[in-house]
C-alpha cells in the first residue's frame, strides 16, 4: 500500500566523475521499502551499495554526482528539495546514514557526552550543557544495552565495538524514521558483531527505529537482522526477495554463487566447499552490454551479452536475469 512505502528510489543513478573518468557505479536503481522492514543490501565490494546508500540521503558530494532518477522518503522527494529545506526537514528526522567505521570520526579530545553536545548544537542551532546531554541519553543508552558511563569516557576507552555502538545509539537519539548501515560489523570482532546485531534488534523492537536498510557481506547478518535482501552487483539489483527464500533458494546466478562464496558457519560440513566466483567485477567506466554478470555467468546464453533482462516480478521475488525472463 502506498501509505505504507517508507522509502521509494525510481530509476536512481549516481557516477563518480573526475580525471578517472566516469564511473557508473549505481544506475537505474529502483525499490520500494515499507515502514517496519529491515531490508539486507548485499554483494561484492563495488557493486555499489554504499554508493547506493548516500543517494538515498540526497546529500551527494563530488566526486559522486546525482545522475538522475528520484528518491521519495515518507512523502518528501528529496532531489526537488534544496540543501537547507533537505537538511531541516529530513535529514537526521526522517533518514539517517551511518558510513562504515564511523567510529573513527569521534573528537579524540571530547567525552562521548561533549560530543554529543556538538552533535545535538549543529543539528538544531541550541547549545546543549554535557552534563544535561548526560541526563537526557543515560535512558537511551540502558535501551540499548550501553552502560550510562560511556558517556563519561573518552573514544581512546572504547573498543571499537563500543565506540560503533556509542555513535549508533547517539545517531538515533532523534529517532530518525529511516536508518541507512554502511557495513557496520565490518571492522568488528565477533564478539563485537553480535553485540552490534543485540543492538539493532534492540532499535526495532523498542521502535526507536521502524525501518532499516543495511548493506553488508555477511550472510549471517542478513538471516538474523533482516525481513529482505536485495542483491546489488556492477551497480544494479538483480534479486530482491524475501531473507529466507533468498539465502536458501537464489534465483540468480550471481546471487547463487555469492551465497555459496559467503557460507555461514553454522551451514559449514566437511563434504561443503566454500567456492569463489569466477573473474573480477566490471569495469564500470566501461560496463559490458546485457546482462552485467554474463561475462563471469556460467548459465549465460546468447540474449545475456546483447540484451539486459528486466527486473520481473516471479512469485514473491524480483529478479532480473533471463532465465526467469522472456524476452518482451
Amino acid at each position: 500500500m502506498k501509505n505504507n512505502i517508507a522509502l521509494k528510489a525510481q530509476d536512481l543513478s549516481g557516477y563518480y566523475k573526475g580525471p578517472f573518468g566516469v564511473i557508473r557505479a549505481v544506475e537505474e536503481v529502483s525499490l520500494i521499502v515499507e515502514r517496519g522492514e529491515t531490508l539486507g543490501l548485499a554483494g561484492e565490494s563495488g557493486c555499489g551499495k554504499s554508493t547506493f546508500l548516500k543517494l538515498l540521503t540526497g546529500i551527494v558530494e563530488p566526486p559522486l554526482h546525482h545522475q538522475g532518477g528520484e528518491v521519495e522518503v515518507e512523502g518528501n522527494k528529496i532531489y526537488n528539495m534544496n540543501p537547507e529545506e533537505l537538511r531541516k526537514n529530513v535529514s537526521g528526522r526522517h533518514i539517517l546514514y551511518v558510513p562504515q567505521s564511523t567510529f573513527d570520526s569521534l573528537n579524540p579530545t571530547l567525552r562521548i557526552r561533549e560530543f554529543i553536545a556538538d552533535m545535538l548544537r549543529d543539528r538544531t542551532g541550541q547549545k546543549y550543557p554535557a552534563d544535561e546531554v548526560r541526563g537526557m541519553l543515560a535512558d537511551h543508552f540502558s535501551k540499548l544495552g550501553l552502560d550510562k558511563r560511556v558517556l563519561d569516557l573518552y573514544p581512546h576507552e572504547l573498543s571499537g565495538g563500543m565506540k560503533q555502538r556509542a555513535l549508533i545509539a547517539m545517531s538515533t537519539y532523534g529517532r530518525p524514521s529511516i536508518l541507512l548501515l554502511d557495513e557496520p560489523t565490518s571492522a568488528l570482532d565477533v564478539t563485537s558483531q553480535k553485540r552490534l546485531i543485540e543492538m539493532l534488534e534492540a532499535l526495532h523492537r523498542e521502535e526507536i527505529i521502524k525501518t532499516m536498510i543495511v548493506s553488508t557481506h555477511d550472510v549471517t547478518i542478513l538471516r538474523q537482522l533482516c525481513n529482505r535482501i536485495a542483491i546489488m552487483y556492477a551497480g544494479k539489483i538483480v534479486e530482491v526477495g524475501n531473507a529466507e527464500d533468498v539465502i536458501e533458494n537464489p534465483y540468480h546466478t550471481y546471487t547463487e554463487m555469492l551465497i555459496n562464496s559467503l557460507l555461514p558457519l553454522e551451514r559449514w560440513t566437511k563434504t561443503e566447499k566454500i567456492t569463489g566466483i569466477a573473474g573480477r567485477p566490471p569495469d564500470l567506466r566501461s560496463p559490458p552490454s546485457g546482462c552485467r554478470f554474463h561475462p563471469r555467468c556460467p548459465n549465460c546464453t546468447d540474449i545475456c551479452m546483447p540484451k539486459e533482462p528486466p527486473l520481473i516480478e516471479k512469485g514473491n521475488r524480483l529478479v532480473s536475469c533471463w532465465r526467469h525472463c522472456r524476452e518482451s
